[in-house]
């Protein structure tokens, strides 16, 4: 794609970018957890019904939010994605370290904003149990395909929706439902509701998407052309 968000020169530019790079997160995580305490709450315990409502969700507010901030920013919202546009194109330390601080934050922000929204504590550290190798391994696939599906989008409006439909059917054919982002997997661990994941699972989950990051940028290479390239 045309920018990954990390070309911005001007002051205003990177201002811009890392202001966008933050309220994407937070709206993400919001949407990713809160929609999970909802699904719940409505789906009386089937939790396949829970899972179509928090995929749902997510995934339309994934497009809307790369095809808004994506000509900002990039919209990355996902460190694996800025680590993986910072060595492809070689750029500079300064703004990665911004992108990555924001994701975090943002993210974190927003799983403490759906927390309050359904009136539970800002931060309820998760129980939700998630470890094995079979959640390693899915975590791998989900991290590796979105890399590769969102580095050989030709653009912006493109990858809205091939990343969105990427996430969307990885929630449903991996073993970890595709968290594919160790940001919202460090903002998950602050919620103990559906979309949780307890605090001393998230390191092998962390661990397994950047692997799958790695993977997938050396498949991003094979598929487009040998320059800067970007999402």
């Amino acid at each position: 794609m045309k920018s990954a968000g990390l070309s911005t020169t001007t002051w205003p530019e990177v201002k811009r970018a890392v202001f966008a790079e933050f309220l994407g997160s937070l709206l993400l995580a919001a949407a990713v957890v809160g929609s999970g305490i909802m699904a719940e709450r409505l789906a009386g315990g089937n939790a396949a019904i829970a899972l179509l409502g928090n995929t749902a969700a997510t995934v339309v507010v994934l497009a809307a939010l790369i095809a808004m901030f994506g000509p900002v920013s990039g919209a990355h919202f996902n460190p694996a994605v800025t680590l993986t546009a910072h060595f492809r194109e070689f750029r500079g330390t300064g703004l990665t370290a911004r992108y990555l601080l924001v994701q975090l934050a943002g993210c974190c922000a927003g799983a403490m904003l759906a927390n309050a929204m359904f009136e539970l504590p800002l931060v309820n550290l998760s129980t939700q149990v998630r470890n094995g190798a079979g959640q390693w391994l899915g975590e791998f696939v989900a991290t590796a395909g979105l890399i590769l599906v969102a580095f050989t989008s030709p653009s912006i409006k493109e990858a809205s929706w091939r990343v969105a439909a990427w996430i969307a059917g990885a929630y449903w054919f991996t073993s970890s439902t595709s968290f594919a982002n160790p940001a919202i997997t460090v903002a998950r661990s602050l919620s103990d509701t559906f979309a949780g994941i307890r605090p001393q699972d998230a390191a092998g989950f962390v661990a397994a998407q950047l692997a799958g990051a790695v993977a997938g940028a050396l498949l991003a290479r094979v598929f487009t052309p040998a320059r800067a390239a970007t999402t």
